[in-house]
């Protein structure tokens, strides 16, 4: 694979092949450099090594074919790390190739890039900086925008859009679906939730329908672990998807066979469950947990809101330290290699339940390795109902969102499938 030469890293060092193979070393922990947290580490398991051809080619062996390869290349969570800045000097300070260097990050209160003058696409970008305000409440961020101190305001939920398009009549907004699924997770190796039977009855305690209802105004969509269509491409059809275990329609059947099983446990109404339901304080989450919650009661469960805020919410989720949590699980690209690899394989990092079935990895690697379209869909699918049957990690729903912005903000692409893609913004400028 051919670089770009004369491409230089914001503190004006070159860019060189020799980063590349330094990057994929980090991401392998074969490096001397290692990472904190490495999410990524099980997308490259079939990659064996990256070796360089003088300073501008590089070459990736792998140990079996992998349909997907390319595209976790090409996603926003394949970035490439400078050699000779170690990774806590990028956490602090971080530099790269990109429009924009990093000028500051203010906790709670601030990032700042600004234009890279030594950028390698002549006359990018516009813009000479961007200021990203952080602002926790989300009614006090919607304000900001309306009050037109804001030029871009991302991922507006469906009743904040109504609000903007009656507030702030002006502004462009365009609906997406992002492939950030909402979903529950389950502590399989804490008691009582290591029974098979409970996990099963709070599997169909579940009515996606009313969480979409409420959250989305009926616009998101109900789906597996794979984004469902029309916007995906490999998640199940809806007639297929409602086969599965704590999909079909009938909610009502669905809860009194959750409550005999969990009357088999010895629960019921006079001796109900009470448990912990842990979550990031981010509204996102917040709020969907609480709909979980009084859905739970309906098999004799009863939950109490644990609201984190971010820096406790992920080491509790890397330390299994929890009994049920509601997450929000991101993805880099609509692609089975980085969903299933990432958060359904035994070793997986981000494996958070704990889930680990042998065969279900199997079959992960098969469909990696399937180059046919068509027929990697029904291993997918085939995935997609075993992780179903395990009860792996309830899907609870997809949400639409909208990014808005003011009427001289011109050159946006709002990418589909990921929130991770589309974010160098070298073809945005104002129009004031």
């Amino acid at each position: 694979m051919p670089l770009r030469q004369g491409v230089k890293w914001h503190d004006g060092k070159p860019f060189t092949a020799r980063d590349v193979q330094c990057t994929f070393e980090l991401l392998q922990g074969t490096g001397q450099e290692k990472l904190r947290i490495n999410p990524r580490k099980s997308w490259f398991t079939t990659l064996k090594e990256v070796t360089t051809k003088g300073d501008y080619e590089v070459t990736f062996h792998l140990t079996r074919p992998q349909a997907s390869f390319l595209a976790m290349l090409a996603t926003g969570w394949t970035p490439i790390y400078p050699c000779h800045v170690p990774p806590a000097q990028m956490r602090l300070h971080p530099i790269g190739t990109g429009p924009f260097k990093f000028i500051e990050f203010r906790p709670n209160e601030v990032i700042k890039v600004a234009k890279n003058l030594d950028y390698w696409k002549p006359g990018r970008p516009y813009l000479d900086a961007i200021e990203y305000p952080i602002i926790k409440d989300v009614s006090t961020r919607l304000l900001a925008f309306v009050a037109g101190k804001i030029d871009y305001y991302n991922g507006a939920t469906m009743p904040q859009l109504k609000d903007l398009r009656s507030q702030a009549p002006q502004a462009v907004c365009e609906i997406f679906s992002a492939n950030v699924n909402r979903n529950l997770l389950v502590n399989r190796s804490a008691p009582p939730f290591d029974n098979a039977d409970l996990r099963r009855a709070m599997s169909l305690s579940l009515d996606r329908k009313t969480f979409n209802d409420i959250i989305n105004e009926g616009q998101g969509d109900i789906g597996g672990a794979m984004q469902p269509p029309p916007s995906g491409l490999w998640g199940m059809p809806p007639e297929m998807l409602a086969t599965l275990p704590g999909y079909d329609p009938d909610i009502a059947k669905n809860r009194a066979e959750g409550r005999r099983l969990m009357e088999k446990l010895g629960y019921g109404p006079n001796k109900r469950l009470p448990v912990t339901v842990s979550t990031r304080n981010v509204a996102a989450y917040r709020d969907t947990a609480v709909i979980l919650i009084d859905q739970l009661r309906e098999v004799y469960i009863d939950g109490e809101l644990e609201p984190l805020d971010t820096t406790q919410w992920y080491p509790k989720l890397t330390r299994k330290d929890y009994k049920l949590g509601v997450n929000v699980t991101e993805t880099a690209v609509d692609d089975p290699d980085p969903t299933f690899y990432e958060n359904y394989s035994c070793s997986a990092q981000r494996n958070y339940t704990g889930y680990c079935n042998p065969d279900v990895d199997k079959l992960v690697d098969q469909q990696s390795a399937e180059a046919d379209i068509e027929k990697r869909k029904q291993l997918v699918w085939a995935i997609e109902r075993k992780l179903a049957e395990d009860d792996a990690r309830p899907i609870l729903f997809y949400p639409r969102v909208a990014n808005c912005w003011q009427p001289q903000l011109n050159g946006l692409t709002i990418m589909a499938n990921s929130i991770y893609n589309g974010w160098r913004f070298e073809d945005v400028w104002l129009d004031r």
